[in-house]
């Protein structure tokens, strides 16, 4: 066969760069596009960070935005202003900057002073312990090998390992040491394993009876047997009657596993909500979080100074300074629509609580707002909203949808909020089972299967009915003794 030449027609999608930085942009969570406007600060020469006493740009209507209205406020195009040698962008209900740098006292958050770290508080306690200078080293070495849970996980001899040669310290030492920093606040902390937590927990305890004594025992060798519930054969190895069992029983759940949890961690992430809800004049008011707002612009003498140079890579600078600020814009317009929808969908959920939560979904979002339902996805994605009833990420708006009787619609978590009610309002001496929770649930209306109930319970963390029931013995017990 011949070569030949052919021309054809053909049409297919192609991802412009603007395009794919607004969707990259939009994906990002709120830290995570903070530390990329701050990168982009550092590495554009064009950008700079809007003076906290510069005046806004007057935006075209109210700065805040029923979210009742379904009309969405559409992104206006970049504009100069002529008298402060600067570009921005800004759209009805927000403008970037904030404003005077005024806040008032109602308005300002106060967060607090941060919880101490766990190894903080245990070097403040040996600040005050009197040992050589050695030993207080050794002590320090000991604690901040611990993890956030309080527990050495590496063995004594690989930390002695770890040390210069020329310190000469042996695995005894450490040991001695580790001793030391077991008897500090909170109990249980230095320890090895759970078996060993948990019983520098119980040696500090005051009162020594025959259910402290079954409680040792049961933590030095059958706590797997406690694990599995298997309350009989504990008994049996215990030798000992079911009231010092279940008093024992009920001494170990009231140790703490975890000691060093109640302390704060040095690389906890902080959930910054993107939206805050408020409720102004009966209805429902969506606002872009100030704090999520970069306050950028365009520095307009240096547009001056290279317009007309024909500066290749300035230029090239200039252009990606004002395509990010157009995504940028386009990002927040996103979010505060989508949010807006979602208020407006689960207002009810606003008013009463998760038990009126509506099933959503997000093409039903996506065709209000006529977006795509994977841009719906990207803005659901690690974007949190601040409500009276507290922070919740958006994804936690959607719920898929259960039939009722009657032929109408519940979400799931409306489901569970009820599971969670019958539960807790249930007599703990008979707690209620899985089917019974499913008849329940039917006798208001809700078809509910009891693998669907199971698997809910589950998510809840809520036991099964046979550990439900062993701790309601166990409280009985302790009630009456």
């Amino acid at each position: 066969m011949a070569p030949a030449l052919d021309l054809r027609l053909r049409q297919h999608l192609a991802l412009t760069p603007q395009l794919q930085q607004a969707l990259r942009l939009l994906q990002l969570s709120a830290l995570e596009f903070a530390q990329e406007m701050g990168e982009a600060l550092v590495n554009n020469p064009f950008l700079e960070e809007t003076p906290e006493n510069k005046a806004p740009v007057p935006a075209a209507s109210a700065t805040t935005t029923p979210a009742t209205e379904a009309t969405p406020a559409p992104a206006q195009q970049a504009e100069e202003s002529e008298g402060d040698g600067e570009e921005r962008f800004s759209y009805e209900g927000l403008s970037y900057g904030n404003g005077n740098g005024a806040e008032s006292d109602s308005e300002r958050t106060d967060w607090g002073e941060p919880e101490p770290s766990l190894h903080s508080h245990l070097r403040s306690q040996l600040m005050l312990s009197q040992m050589g200078v050695r030993d207080r080293a050794l002590t320090h070495f000991i604690v901040d090998a611990l993890d956030d849970d309080g527990y050495l996980k590496v063995k004594l001899e690989e930390l002695a390992a770890l040390l210069p040669s020329e310190v000469s310290v042996d695995a005894d030492e450490l040991r001695a040491a580790l001793k030391l920093v077991q008897t500090l606040d909170p109990p249980g902390v230095g320890a090895q394993s759970l078996p060993d937590c948990l019983l520098l927990q119980l040696n500090t305890l005051p009162e020594r009876g025959r259910a402290w004594e079954a409680a040792c025992r049961i933590v030095q060798n059958h706590l797997p047997t406690l694990a599995a519930h298997e309350v009989g054969k504990l008994q049996q190895l215990l030798h000992c009657d079911e009231a010092t069992l279940h008093e024992a029983i009920s001494l170990i759940r009231s140790l703490d596993p975890k000691p060093g949890h109640r302390f704060g961690r040095g690389e906890t992430r902080f959930v910054v909500p993107d939206v805050i809800v408020s409720k102004v004049r009966g209805k429902w008011v969506v606002n872009m979080n100030p704090a999520v707002v970069p306050r950028l612009r365009i520095n307009r003498s240096y547009v001056d100074a290279v317009s007309g140079s024909g500066h290749s890579y300035l230029s090239k600078q200039l252009q990606e300074a004002r395509w990010l600020l157009r995504s940028m814009e386009q990002r927040l317009v996103t979010i505060q629509r989508v949010a807006e929808a979602i208020v407006q969908k689960q207002r009810a959920f606003l008013e009463y609580g998760e038990v009126a939560m509506k099933p959503l979904a997000l093409k039903h979002i996506a065709a209000q707002l006529n977006l795509h339902e994977s841009t719906v996805c990207r803005v659901t994605n690690n974007k949190y909203m601040a409500t009276p009833r507290g922070v919740f990420e958006f994804k936690h708006f959607f719920s898929r949808q259960l039939a009722t009787e009657a032929g109408g619609a519940c979400s799931a978590t409306a489901v569970r909020a009820l599971l969670k009610e019958l539960i807790t309002t249930e007599d703990p001496a008979r707690p209620l089972s899985d089917a019974k929770l499913a008849t329940l649930l039917s006798e208001q209306g809700l078809r509910v299967a009891r693998r669907t109930i199971t698997k809910y319970r589950t998510l809840m963390r809520v036991p099964s009915v046979e550990v439900r029931r062993t701790l309601g013995r166990a409280h009985a017990l302790r009630s009456t003794a």
